[in-house]
């Protein structure tokens, strides 16, 4: 009774040690949900009219943060945009008494690509400096903004898949000609069809570029003029608009549909391509890549290592030496591991590479600078003690009468290992695996300095040969958390993308986590009834 009176207490302190857990871990979520999420939920416009302590009554218009009384005086933070020529755009401003307010229903905010919202009122629309007229300038503005939107994106796609394709062609047209001219094989007649497919891909690339223009020239004939709470007037190009809204007049049903459409705006848009300052989708993209990069290096070497000291190294010194290897590389701080992936895997490696294979391209580095490559194997040698011992303990855990039975049927070691063992210890290899992935998710020190950066010109997948490209830089969710939350120039503006891009961080490390148990617990009940 009393054995029983201790268990009972171990279980209620165990519950109540995962019910902590799961609470602390529904406050995250729910904090970086609130702080996140609703930057994309269209705001009211406020206009005011401030009577500070001393001077002259100020106009000013905004999203209202904090609202607040102290004493006889009234304090008031507004998001007022226009930060680039009104900045800075959050004011901090105090009233003598409560300012006089209002929402005007035709205030319109736009979201630029650069600069932050705008916040005014339409004056008119313009196609090469002469006046557009129309029914409904709303419904002019969203079309024109769609036809740019539209022709920005063709103007991207010659730009990063044709030009870039044809880039490649002659990059490789080029050094074939050079290795032909040092080996001695350059003769006239090579000559005449290196000049002619030169030639010919050099004319399809100004074909290409002469469009290019066009569409981007087409692209900023239109603009807006939009006066500001002063009464001053400024131009802005319609190509520099993500989106313009009228948030004082919005029902509750077109701001529903325009919070999902932002929400899938700050997902699927890229900063590289005009989708914005916000846009996520590279970092997202580079941030999976790497992930499954690094997962597909790390497995098969962790499961390699737990096979051989488990199943065939012996219980003595070399063996001991190992799991006390193991062990202690699990708790090396991160930032040691970018150190070596730094000095082993970018300046050994890939500058061997570069000397043997890559010389022509010499100075410029191809591998032998910090790229994906690098960085998923630093990865996966920080996780790689993770998996080893989840894998080694799964392995620990099959009876050896199973091994036995195997053996005793005439198997052999290798036979028994590769139909038996693995399979009831592949649930043990995935729960290493999930481990690694979270782990690897989240790092940022050491990917500094072996391969992420703030911004990359190009995916590392592309329409280009080989399509894969491991030796490009790459962005990721947790350096560009960092990045906006202590190197940004605006903090406050760029706060909420700091909860909603964490957010999504967690959204995705948890997506692949459940993945992988989903695939664990499958693989388990198939193996089950062997272990019995």
């Amino acid at each position: 009774m009393t054995a029983m009176k201790q268990n009972d207490r171990w279980r209620w302190l165990t519950a109540g040690a995962v019910a902590v857990c799961l609470l602390a871990f529904t406050l995250l979520i729910g904090l970086l949900g609130w702080q996140g999420v609703r930057a994309f939920w269209p705001q009211p416009v406020d206009q005011y009219q401030f009577q500070p302590p001393q001077g002259s009554p100020v106009m000013v218009l905004g999203e209202t943060l904090q609202k607040q009384q102290q004493g006889e005086q009234w304090r008031y933070v507004v998001k007022t945009g226009n930060r680039d020529f009104a900045a800075p755009d959050f004011r901090v401003l105090y009233s003598q008494g409560e300012a006089k307010t209002r929402r005007p229903a035709d205030v319109l905010v736009l979201q630029r690509r650069n600069g932050g919202n705008a916040y005014g009122w339409l004056v008119e629309l313009r196609q090469d400096n002469e006046v557009m007229t129309a029914q409904s300038r709303d419904a002019l503005l969203h079309q024109r903004l769609q036809q740019v939107h539209e022709q920005l994106r063709q103007a991207s796609n010659i730009r990063r898949i044709e030009m870039a394709r044809l880039n490649a062609q002659l990059e490789s047209l080029q050094q074939q000609a050079d290795e032909q001219q040092r080996n001695g094989r350059f003769s006239l007649e090579v000559q005449s069809e290196f000049d002619a497919n030169r030639t010919a891909l050099q004319r399809r690339f100004n074909a290409l570029a002469q469009q290019l223009t066009h569409l981007q020239h087409e692209s900023q004939r239109d603009t807006l003029v939009l006066r500001d709470v002063n009464g001053v007037d400024h131009t802005i190009p319609l190509a520099q608009v993500v989106d313009a809204w009228y948030p004082n007049a919005m029902t509750l049903t077109n701001k529903t549909l325009h919070f999902f459409g932002q929400i899938w705006q700050f997902v699927s848009d890229s900063p590289t391509s005009g989708g914005g300052e916000s846009g996520a989708f590279p970092a997202i993209f580079g941030t999976v890549l790497m992930v499954l990069l690094m997962s597909i290096i790390v497995m098969p070497l962790g499961v390699i290592a737990a096979v051989w000291l488990h199943e065939y190294a012996g219980r003595n010194a070399l063996t001991r030496l190992v799991r006390i290897a193991v062990v202690n590389l699990a708790g090396v701080p991160s930032i040691v591991y970018g150190v070596f992936g730094l000095g082993f895997f970018v300046w050994l490696i890939g500058g061997t590479l570069d000397q043997l294979f890559f010389s022509s391209a010499l100075p410029n580095p191809t591998f032998g600078t910090p790229g994906l490559l690098w960085a998923a194997l630093t990865l996966a040698l920080l996780t790689l003690p993770v998996v080893i011992v989840a894998t080694e303990e799964g392995l620990s855990r099959i009876p050896d009468n199973l091994r036995q039975g195997s053996l005793a049927l005439g198997a052999t070691q290798a036979e028994t290992l590769w139909r038996v063992v693995l399979p009831l210890a592949v649930p043990a290899m995935l729960t290493g695996l999930i481990l690694a992935v979270a782990r690897a998710a989240g790092e940022t020190a050491p990917l500094m300095l072996v391969g992420v950066v703030k911004m990359v010109p190009e995916l590392p997948v592309d329409a280009v040969f080989p399509y894969l490209h491991l030796d490009r830089k790459f962005m990721h969710l947790g350096f560009q958390i960092y990045d906006l939350a202590f190197q940004s120039p605006n903090i406050d503006a760029d706060r909420p993308l700091v909860y909603a891009t964490a957010l999504l961080l967690v959204v995705i490390i948890l997506s692949l986590n459940l993945l992988a148990m989903a695939l664990r617990h499958r693989l388990r009940e198939r193996y089950r009834i062997m272990t019995h």
